[in-house]
């Protein structure tokens, strides 16, 4: 059974993984990456840019697709890891990635998530969920060899939870969707609060 939705839904993101999120609840929608600057503004907080950043995405998606996109609702959303004063995007290269799980190894951290909402030319809600990780300790051979495997060259943070990087988490409170990439409890609330979702599941 499918999401009933009360008018088409565009998903302003190239991720993978927030497509498989969403079509594993029976949520329908067309792909159409955003073009949108992703730069944090020097001394942003963390919840502020993820919502800046996923508004930004999904009113440049709804602006440069105006007039295909109709009255279609455009979702973006944006994701980071934060550990303690650090906000860590996604890894340059390979010493970039092996400076942030040496940061992560042992260490407390927050996956931040901004999801917002376009319609009819304007924001109609957006939502920032927060869970928090602990990671185990990770020798120089384990690092070493998960980046080996690549599995975490295109994440904040330089990791995969749903993958092998699993096996580095001791304890995660908070959404599990939301650190692979989009919080589904909440993005469905929110998509029932701006008049998108009319049934589920």
């Amino acid at each position: 059974m499918s999401a009933e939705l009360a008018a088409p839904l565009w998903l302003a993101s190239a991720s993978p993984r927030r497509r498989a999120l969403l079509a594993g609840v029976g949520v329908a929608f067309r792909v159409e990456p955003s073009r949108a600057d992703e730069l944090r503004r020097p001394g942003e907080a963390p919840e502020s840019f993820v919502t800046r950043a996923a508004s930004d995405k999904a009113a440049e998606v709804q602006r440069r697709c105006a007039p295909e996109a109709g009255s279609a609702f455009v979702l973006g959303a944006d994701t980071v890891v934060v550990c303690g004063e650090s906000v860590l995007g996604k890894p340059r290269d390979d010493a970039h990635a092996r400076e942030m799980l040496g940061a992560l190894s042992g260490a407390r951290h927050r996956v931040v998530t901004g999801v917002s909402i376009w319609s009819g030319g304007e924001e109609c809600g957006h939502i920032c969920c927060t869970s928090a990780l602990r990671f185990r300790a990770l020798s120089e051979q384990e690092i070493t060899r998960y980046i080996a495997l690549g599995e975490g060259q295109d994440k904040a943070g330089a990791y995969a939870v749903q993958g092998v990087a699993a096996g580095f988490v001791a304890g995660l409170e908070g959404s599990y969707s939301n650190v692979v990439g989009l919080p589904l409890a909440e993005t469905l609330e929110l998509m029932r609060r701006v008049g998108l979702l009319r049934a589920w599941p």
